[in-house]
């Protein structure tokens, strides 16, 4: 099953996204997310949308399924399909795993998305490595 997607329109709430600079010491993530909520046909778009062009087209996109809503094994997002993996894995309950053919693979914490602000940019922050 597909989902297509249309872009999305000015009043939809803005990417809550904050990456890990490039060059420098390694990251255990490259980033975090903190998502409006846990329907990623609804999030998935705009977080793509907001990566960095030099990531290349993401064509594979792995969540927790305990954590995230149901989705389909795939959905078109501008045009261009995207697989949608479900791990069981214990190890990253709270990561999204972003792949892109020849360019790499990305991995982001995800915050969840009823965190307090007071909470969750610290947590964003530290993520990154701009500390507490």
């Amino acid at each position: 099953m597909t989902a297509a997607l249309q872009p999305l329109l000015p009043s939809h709430p803005l990417l809550r996204l904050s990456l890990a600079p490039r060059g420098g010491l390694p990251h255990h993530v490259d980033g975090a997310w903190w998502p409006h909520s846990y329907d990623l046909l609804t999030e998935l778009p705009r977080l793509l949308a907001g990566l960095p062009t030099a990531w290349g087209h993401i064509s594979s996109v792995t969540v927790n399924g305990a954590t995230w809503a149901a989705t389909p094994g795939r959905m078109l997002v501008f045009n261009q399909v995207v697989r949608l993996r479900r791990s069981a894995a214990v190890s990253a309950p709270h990561t999204v795993c972003l792949l892109a053919p020849n360019r790499g693979r990305w991995d982001l914490l995800v915050v969840p998305p009823d965190t307090p602000r007071s909470a969750a940019e610290p947590l964003m922050a530290a993520a990154t490595g701009g500390g507490v």
